[in-house]
Parts: C-alpha cells; structure tokens; sequence
C-alpha cells in the first residue's frame, strides 16, 4: 500500500509532507503577492528589468526568437484585456442591458472596470517572462527560424490588433483609463489667524 494518495493526504488524513510543503509555499507566495499590491511602481519596473535581462540573454544567446515570438504575443493578448471593458458593448443586444460606460465629461463618475485588473496583468506578464526565461536554458525549444519575418509579423499583428482596439474605443465612446472622481475643494485653510 502506499503511504499517500494523489490529494496529497495520507491514509490516516493527515496532510503529507509534500503536501503541506506546497500549500506552506503557495501561502509565502500569496503573502509575497499581498504585500506588493500597493507598490505598483515598483512592480512594474521589477518587470522590466526581467524583460531587458531576458532580451539581453537571448541576443547574446542569438537563439530561442520562437519562444520571444509567444511572448510577444502573451502579452499583446494581456494588454488587450487591460484595454478592454469588462463588458463587451458589442456583445450585448440591448446597449442599456449591462454596465454603461460614461460617454460624456460631466456625466455621473463612473470607473472604467477592466476585462484584465493591473494587478492580474503584473503577475500574469511577470510569470510569462520567468517562463520564458526558464525556456532558454532547454535547448528543445531553440527552434531555428529567421526571426526577421517574425518581427515583421509581430509588428503587423500588433498595428492590425492596436486599429481594431482604437475603433472599438471610438464606436462605443470610452477611454481605458480613468483618473479618479473629481474633487470640489471649498476655500483652502491658509494657516494664518487674523487678530481683530
């Protein structure tokens, strides 16, 4: 008989020790992931630093362009789901059915709610880039190609897609970006006491 079962328990139900070392490592990531939540900034410049190494180890490396080519393109696909509302308004069949997207300056606030949240986006674009990494070290995936064509492609596919983004944008009127409720501020406190 076998000490565990494929859930990670053992026969008398108590967790196995790869088990709980897995869920006790998957705890310190969410915990690592929790505290870097407010800290964008800094999340995004982490990023691209691991973007300029991993650019810089493939062009010295002058091999694994098809595994930087699904890279690209892993993160054209976030991006357009960073851009794109929740709620597709050409997907709906009444335009008043779902969620309304503010289409004029001095309407009612309303925040602008993502397909992708920022945060997803980071994690999801931080990891593709450590797999990426982790693929250069396997010469399996070095397939040999001339990646002229496929920069050319890319940079095809990225206008064609980026076009249909924008004309999406302007038929259904709204921006994927906003800026926070304006504040109306009364007469500021200057400090100074006037002596009658």
């Amino acid at each position: 008989m076998s000490e565990g079962d494929s859930s990670g328990e053992s026969i008398h139900g108590k967790p196995s020790v790869i088990g709980s070392f897995f869920t006790r490592l998957g705890q310190i990531y969410q915990s690592w992931l929790d505290k870097s939540t407010p800290f964008s900034a800094v999340r995004w410049a982490v990023t691209l630093i691991l973007t300029a190494i991993y650019m810089i180890r493939v062009y010295i490396l002058q091999g694994w362009y098809i595994v930087t080519y699904a890279l690209g393109i892993y993160h054209l696909n976030l991006f357009i789901a960073f851009l794109s509302p929740k709620v597709d308004p050409s997907l709906l069949d009444d335009p008043d059915e779902g969620p309304s997207l503010p289409t004029k300056q001095n309407e009612e606030f309303r925040p602008f709610i993502r397909r992708l949240p920022e945060f997803k986006f980071w994690h999801s674009a931080t990891k593709g880039i450590v797999i990426a990494m982790i693929c250069t070290f396997f010469e399996a995936f070095n397939v040999p190609v001339f990646w002229p064509i496929l920069v050319m492609y890319f940079i095809m596919l990225f206008c064609i897609t980026m076009k249909r983004q924008i004309k999406h944008m302007i038929k259904y009127r709204y921006l994927p970006f906003t800026h926070g409720k304006r504040i109306y501020r009364g007469k500021e406190d200057t400090g100074k006491t006037f002596a009658s």
